[in-house]
């Protein structure tokens, strides 16, 4: 699947009061829009995922999947700030001809969604059939539905949040503090910090999964073990297999982006803000997440009006997001259908 690029070639201010000096979205479509452009799917992808969502959704994106290009039109667009495509901290700063490593501005989930609804003029789309995301795509989901009410028809969070959370804040600092550790991220090169960021996501994946993950899949190998653990090797092979695909300055960017996510700065409260979505919602908790725990998603259903509620029991944590597509497709699939139900008895 080929990258598509839209250039912004304005100033964009940001929510903090600084600026980006015009940025690049790398985004992807499948599919075809339909005549009355009411089939376009926008996929909203979570902190280290790319503009391909068959790359790390197949099972919910692709021929044959629940989103099948067939049906849609499915756009997926990398954020601001990331490093598949879209100007991020590895990005050259016009105003010194070198990369903005350190000096790259700090951005939040308000300033990713607004960079995507110009990305969404640019395509002359007029309404998003269904906008989707899971964890910090679902941050960026329910931000957009609250920017532009009128625009997505059927809104699907799941395993987020309308505020990130302290203990979410404490988990990304620790991170940080990791990278910060090592002894070459004050050094302007491309792999600075590399070594820090492989402990910072070994940190994070145990927030992605929870006790019982690692008791079965991790077992030991025999109860005469000193060392050679398969939980530890594991580890250390996800903080490698984060090294070979992402940078520690993006990786830094976006979890301060995490921390930023509250849906009700600057609009009164976060009751406020969930009340002006009118898109039909559905919320999606996992059980056993311990990072965004289903009370978050309970806390957005029960104040976005009519919102709809339903939980996976996963054994994968936050992670069964990305994991657990036959539940999830038939959740999905059930709502909308009683979607147009309901729709069918209003005409």
């Amino acid at each position: 699947m080929d990258l598509q690029f839209f250039d912004y070639k304005y100033t964009y201010p940001l929510e903090s009061g600084e600026a980006l000096p015009g940025f690049r979205l790398a985004y992807t479509t499948q599919g075809t829009r339909n005549t009355e452009g009411s089939n376009v799917v926008w996929i909203c992808h979570a902190l280290t995922g790319n503009a391909d969502p068959v790359d790390w959704w197949s099972g919910m994106v692709g021929p044959g999947k629940f989103y099948d290009p067939e049906h849609y039109l499915i756009i997926c667009a990398n954020i601001i700030g990331s490093c598949y495509g879209s100007t991020g901290p590895l990005s050259v700063n016009p105003a010194t001809g070198t990369p903005f490593y350190h000096d790259f501005p700090a951005i939040t989930i308000r300033d990713m969604v607004g960079a995507l609804d110009l990305l969404r003029q640019e395509l002359g789309i007029e309404q998003i059939h269904t906008c989707v995301g899971g964890s910090v795509g679902g941050q960026q989901a329910v931000e957009w539905a609250i920017i532009q009410p009128n625009l997505i028809r059927n809104l699907i969070l799941i395993a987020s949040n309308a505020v990130f959370s302290p203990w979410g804040i404490a988990f990304n600092e620790s991170q940080r503090m990791a990278i910060e550790a090592d002894p070459t991220w004050v050094e302007r090169r491309d792999d600075a910090g590399v070594a820090g960021m492989k402990a910072a996501r070994a940190m994070a994946l145990i927030s992605y999964r929870n006790y019982d993950t690692y008791g079965f899949t991790q077992a030991l190998d025999n109860n005469e073990q000193l060392d050679g653990y398969k939980a530890a090797s594991y580890q250390r092979y996800q903080g490698e297999k984060l090294a070979a695909r992402f940078n520690a300055f993006t990786y830094w960017t976006l979890t301060k982006v995490m921390d930023s996510h509250n849906v009700g700065r600057n609009r009164g409260s976060i009751l406020n803000a969930l009340n002006q979505i009118k898109a039909r919602t559905l919320v999606v908790g996992i059980r056993s997440d311990i990072l965004f725990p289903p009370s978050e998603q309970q806390f957005l259903a029960r104040h976005i009006p009519d919102a709809v509620y339903e939980e996976i029991d996963s054994l994968y944590g936050h992670d069964g997001f990305l994991i657990e597509a036959k539940p999830l497709t038939q959740i999905i699939r059930k709502w909308l259908g009683e979607s147009a139900k309901v729709s069918a008895k209003v005409l």
